[in-house]
């Protein structure tokens, strides 16, 4: 009987051309090593992180009267009104506010403007005796000639000082609420210890500062 075309050759060509497979390794991962290691990065973050440390404004409050009764007008003549507006624009005037036909005699109020780059060295300026003082007692207190209660209560008293240049805050429609924090540092900064915010103008104020605006 004739063979099958390659029939007689069918076991030995099958065993010829067939390949041992390779033995599969275990592919269990030892997980350990990594979790090791991220303890050990967790522990090392803990330790050298910086926590957060929230920043407050400070705020300075008003000395008490001595004679509560005394029902007196806070004197404006040292005192600077400032104008926020639009663009981080200041307008201000020292003073109390004076109309062509308040009937007062006195020279109608005008306006200076100013910005942020500039207020504080105008409140610098007007508050120059005070700011020295201040001066003094943060030398005194580095060098150790006075105790840090000794200077704050010194330095709320130069503050507080009716002497020194108070400062009233005004916004109009355009201010932003930044511009509002922003002079409230400025009056820390300048040493200046009374102080007051108004949201809201006097009809003449208002009609000056538009006049301003009017010309920028």
């Amino acid at each position: 009987m004739a063979d099958a075309p390659g029939g007689g050759e069918e076991g030995g060509g099958g065993k010829r051309h067939q390949k041992k497979r390779a033995k599969k390794g275990s592919t269990r991962i030892d997980m350990t090593p990594m979790v090791d290691l991220a303890f050990l990065l967790l522990t090392f973050f803990i330790l050298t992180t910086t926590m957060y440390k929230p920043s407050t404004l400070q705020m300075t409050f008003p000395v008490p009267d001595e004679d509560p009764t005394d029902d007196k007008k806070t004197e404006l003549s040292n005192a600077i009104t400032l104008i926020l507006t639009a663009k981080d624009q200041i307008f201000y005037y020292l003073g109390e506010f004076h109309t062509p036909t308040d009937g007062s005699g006195k020279p109608p109020t005008t306006l200076t403007r100013t910005d942020f780059s500039k207020v504080r060295q105008v409140l610098l300026e007007r508050n120059k005796e005070a700011v020295e003082k201040l001066n003094q007692l943060a030398r005194d207190f580095n060098s150790g000639k006075i105790t840090e209660a000794a200077y704050d209560s010194l330095r709320r008293k130069t503050k507080g000082d009716p002497t020194n240049l108070k400062a009233i805050i005004k916004t109009d429609k355009d201010a932003k609420y930044r511009n509002m924090i922003d002079i409230v540092d400025e009056m820390d900064i300048s040493g200046i210890g009374s102080y007051g915010v108004l949201d809201s103008l006097k009809t003449a104020e208002q009609l000056l500062l538009d006049a301003e605006k009017a010309t920028i």
